[in-house]
């Protein structure tokens, strides 16, 4: 299990645990149920981290492949040596096979291939041994008319060539002259045309050290020379590099070692540098991605993982100008009970009528949150709402939310399907209602990238962002659970082991046959088979059950050992019911954690987990963060002046710094410098979306709608 091993030293784990979970993955459970429901067997790591070693055994197991498919095509060429051997075994990074596999590679037709054909190897040999010969007279051996050889020049320029190929092809050479770039060479960037005005103008004549270029300045680079107006190059002194070349190839002091010297310079500049300049580029832009799309998915799951407004009928306005801001209500479980289209930005008659129709919807409905789309017309639109709930004796409060993704969900198969009877542009209000209500049940419906919680997501590796954002929502559904008889099939799809066939299964069974009475009755899903079972019924909650533990997180494999514990602590499955248990854990713990746990036949960290799920029944995880920052009055930002203490809600964090929204069109920029009185590494350190922070305006330009902001003291 060599990959046991070395999964255990780089996450810091026991080679067991890093073998239970290899094992576990490749028997088919999903990461959510290992995390949740194996953790004896690996340590109770969390889902983030056996996800990250899950992705790097996939990585590890690639390494493998390409290794054998390497390493047979070289023997296939008869060319394998233990010395090769033995590199390949030791390569850690694809990018080391390729360099290994380099010279044995098919080429293109090239100068050092033409030479060949003429039957200048020989010549090249005895120069790149670098006696001490007379090259001339030597060259003249190979002067060949026929072959295209007219003089002893041209086979010597020829020799040449062979020999800048194979010190390119060297991969020593490359090893060496990457670390040495990656520790010393500089990401420069120039303007196309300086005299072309664009975002990009920070970059106009800029350089950074590779070694510590930060992310997002690479992606902002890459954007700018693909759009145009940068030009990027990678700058190192060449003598720096040549130094190296020539320690490893250059022998001596005579014509041959002049030669061989003059052959490398050439390698170097148009071979060696131009290739590892490209693979430098491509590793500050990979490791770039991968940190962009670490952040986006921190921030999705902040967003997911939001507190609900339960129990509220709720109101969702989305804002629009030439078409009216379309207006829905839904209940508290997100059913739509009205609709209607207003218009706060037209004329005064339709101001006044538009202002009669939310009052009147919210007298008739008893609604007590609204939830404003942050898009086009947001502004007009929310400080109507502020001046309307300030002219009724309802007690109603709004929230500003995202409204991203949400024209791309009114128009699909499942807002249709949802709601057949609603036009697409009122199921977008409908949705801005629900995410307030439950940002979790309603963003699942959303492509995650979509959402809009990152920086540069439309230039990241699509398959890669959508893998690892599709990890998030999986994770933040199954920490949350779902109701069966109420989830969506969006919603159900998200739960560990579900497929999107065996969602719209469950979902038809429901709609033929009624609510789910136990979890028990999942079985008789079509497709639902008991691998699928095993992984997602734990996850599901089935409040309507007769059977108390199917509303909590013990999974059924563990029924016997709850209601043993139950037993031993003086408690019966009722007591659940009427929330009569809080003494377990004491109880428990009198009588030893390990004792009680080998008595019920589990480990300590699933008998916590049982005395935790029978505690709290039916709970959200969800429930225990600070609720959402609602308000009742609106800001202008000319209203704004440097000095003023306002408190806002986190919308998104990124490299340099993080969004706030405090009550005005325009979210506030508080500078990674102005985060904290201590010095951080990354916003992400101290701030996620979502929290609710105190801030202090430092500057305001209304003109161009920048507010910059400051969390020190």
């Amino acid at each position: 299990m060599e990959h046991a091993k070395q999964l255990a030293q780089e996450f810091g784990i026991k080679e067991e645990y890093a073998g239970n979970i290899i094992s576990l993955l490749d028997e088919g459970n999903t990461i959510p149920f290992i995390a949740r429901y194996r953790k004896e067997m690996h340590g109770t790591l969390d889902d983030q981290t056996i996800r990250e070693i899950s992705e790097r055994l996939e990585y590890l197991r690639s390494l493998d492949k390409r290794r054998e498919e390497v390493a047979g095509l070289i023997e296939g060429l008869g060319q394998m040596t233990d010395e090769i051997r033995a590199a390949l075994d030791n390569a850690a990074m694809l990018s080391e096979i390729e360099d290994i596999y380099r010279p044995y590679k098919p080429k293109r037709r090239t100068r050092a291939s033409v030479a060949r054909e003429k039957g200048l190897e020989g010549l090249a040999q005895s120069v790149f041994e670098q006696e001490d010969i007379d090259v001339d007279t030597e060259a003249e051996k190979y002067i060949n008319e026929e072959k295209g050889v007219a003089s002893a020049e041209e086979a010597i320029a020829g020799a040449m060539d062979i020999i800048a190929e194979d010190v390119s092809d060297n991969a020593e050479i490359r090893k060496r002259l990457k670390n040495i770039i990656r520790l010393n060479a500089s990401l420069r960037t120039k303007a196309a045309d300086p005299e072309k005005e664009s975002v990009y103008s920070l970059y106009y004549d800029y350089s950074e050290p590779v070694k510590s270029v930060a992310g997002h300045r690479v992606l902002a680079v890459d954007r700018g020379e693909r759009e145009g107006f940068l030009k990027v190059s990678v700058d190192i002194d060449p003598a720096k590099c040549l130094n190296i070349v020539f320690r490893l190839m250059v022998k001596g002091q005579n014509r041959c070692s002049e030669l061989v010297r003059a052959a490398c310079e050439d390698a170097y500049s148009r071979l060696i540098f131009p290739s590892v300049e490209r693979e430098i580029r491509s590793e500050l832009t990979d490791a770039a991605d991968e940190q962009a799309i670490k952040l986006f998915a921190m921030n999705l799951r902040q967003l997911l993982m939001q507190p609900p407004v339960k129990g509220h009928t709720a109101i969702g306005l989305d804002p629009g100008y030439r078409t009216g801001c379309k207006l829905a209500v839904v209940d508290p479980t997100g059913r739509v009970l009205d609709t209607a289209v207003i218009y706060p930005t037209h004329s005064a008659a339709q101001i006044e009528k538009s202002r009669q129709t939310l009052k009147n919807m919210i007298k008739k409905h008893h609604a007590e949150i609204i939830a404003i789309g942050n898009g086009t017309a947001s502004k007009e639109t929310e400080m109507f709402t502020a001046q309307c709930i300030g002219e009724i004796d309802e007690k109603v409060s709004y929230m500003v939310v995202s409204e991203a993704g949400a024209s791309v969900y009114s128009a699909s198969k499942l807002a249709a399907a949802e709601m057949p009877d609603l036009d697409l542009t009122l199921r977008s209000a409908v949705s801005i209602a629900r995410r307030l209500q439950d940002p979790l049940a309603e963003l699942v419906k959303i492509e995650p990238k979509a959402i809009g919680v990152g920086q540069y997501q439309h230039d990241m590796p699509q398959k890669r962002l959508s893998e690892a954002l599709d990890g998030v929502v999986e994770d933040c559904v199954n920490t949350v659970g779902a109701d069966l008889n109420t989830a969506s099939p969006a919603l159900l799809s998200r739960v560990s082991g579900i497929t999107n066939a065996v969602s719209g299964n469950i979902v038809a069974y429901r709609e033929e046959n009624g609510a789910f009475t136990s979890r028990a009755e999942l079985k008789k899903v079509p497709k639902l088979g008991p691998k699928a079972f095993e992984q997602c019924a734990g996850f599901l909650r089935v409040s309507e059950s007769k059977e108390a533990l199917d509303n909590t997180a013990v999974h059924p494999e563990s029924y016997k050992a709850a209601r043993e514990l139950l037993r031993l602590c003086g408690y019966t499955s009722e007591d659940i019911r009427q929330g009569g248990v809080g003494e377990l854990r004491k109880r428990a713990e009198s009588m030893g954690l390990d004792n009680v746990a080998m008595q019920i036949g589990t480990g300590v960290p699933t008998l916590l987990d049982i005395i935790s799920e029978l505690t709290k029944p039916g709970r959200d995880p969800r429930d225990e963060l600070p609720p959402p920052l609602l308000r009742t009055d609106v800001l202008d930002i000319k209203d704004l002046r440097p000095g003023m203490e306002l408190k806002g809600t986190v919308r998104n964090v990124i490299d340099f710094g993080a969004f706030v929204d405090i009550g005005v069109h325009q979210d506030g920029l508080v500078h990674i410098s102005q985060i904290s009185d201590r010095r951080i590494k990354h916003p992400s350190d101290v701030l996620k979306v979502g929290d609710i922070v105190n801030v202090r305006i430092l500057s305001v330009d209304a003109e161009k709608g920048r507010i910059s902001l400051t969390m020190k003291g």
